[in-house]
């Protein structure tokens, strides 16, 4: 007889299978945020900060307003959990934010705003790239097990990686749109101005560089309008 399947390595199974079908980096975060508040008992809500630059960070997905919100009074104050998930600690456990004294002011803040009491943050990372946070919120303090932080772990990790593919699967295709409009606009300027491939390109990079705008903005405009931007 066939013994009784272990539930936790099961859902994590399944949850990444579920990240990885998707493709977009959108969806990626928009189904590992629903993912969250569907399996880790005390999260009501959920959000995901991202790293976008150097040190900026914003949230492009987010279960509901009250976990934006929650995520913008750390971007306002420049302190929180969140952040700290980010860039100082891999998981950051807010139990109690009616006597939480860390960061200032973003207890009685996030309180007040958002009704929120607790709060679990961890980092989303690979082996070559740090890229935000998972965090989970509920109304009520000290809603958050043992096990919902082993499954918010596991759900990072899974999240990060399927987002990292989704990430450097769109840039392939926009560093491939690049090319081809590079390659047709160098066309055009060769037959208009019957000039080879090679110094074609050479006034591409000039206009780029003297009106400083992008070399795929510039071959796109010579698609678009079949001469070069004044």
């Amino acid at each position: 007889m066939m013994g009784l399947v272990d539930p936790l390595p099961r859902l994590v199974a399944d949850t990444a299978r579920s990240l990885q079908a998707e493709i977009g980096s959108i969806d990626t975060m928009d189904l590992a945020v629903q993912l969250a508040v569907e399996v880790i008992d005390g999260a009501e809500f959920a959000s995901i900060s991202l790293i976008q630059g150097s040190r900026t960070v914003n949230t492009p997905a987010a279960t509901n307003d009250r976990a934006r919100q929650a995520d913008q009074i750390q971007y306002e104050l420049e302190e929180g959990p969140c952040l700290s998930a980010v860039w100082d600690e891999e998981v950051v456990s807010c139990p109690d934010l009616q006597t939480e004294e860390r960061w200032g002011q973003w207890a009685s803040r996030t309180v007040s705003g958002t009704q929120i009491q607790s709060m679990l943050s961890f980092r989303m990372f690979t082996q070559k790239n740090r890229l935000g946070a998972l965090n989970l919120y509920s109304s009520r303090p000290h809603a958050f097990s043992g096990a919902d932080l082993e499954r918010g772990t596991s759900l990072a990790a899974h999240t990060a990686i399927a987002l990292a593919t989704a990430q450097n699967q769109e840039h392939m295709e926009i560093a491939l749109d690049s090319r081809t409009l590079i390659g047709q606009a160098t066309g055009i300027i060769m037959a208009h101005y019957d000039i080879d491939a090679v110094h074609a390109f050479e006034v591409l990079k000039r206009v780029s560089q003297h009106t400083n705008v992008k070399l795929h903005a510039i071959a796109a405009e010579v698609i678009k309008t079949r001469k070069l931007p004044v």
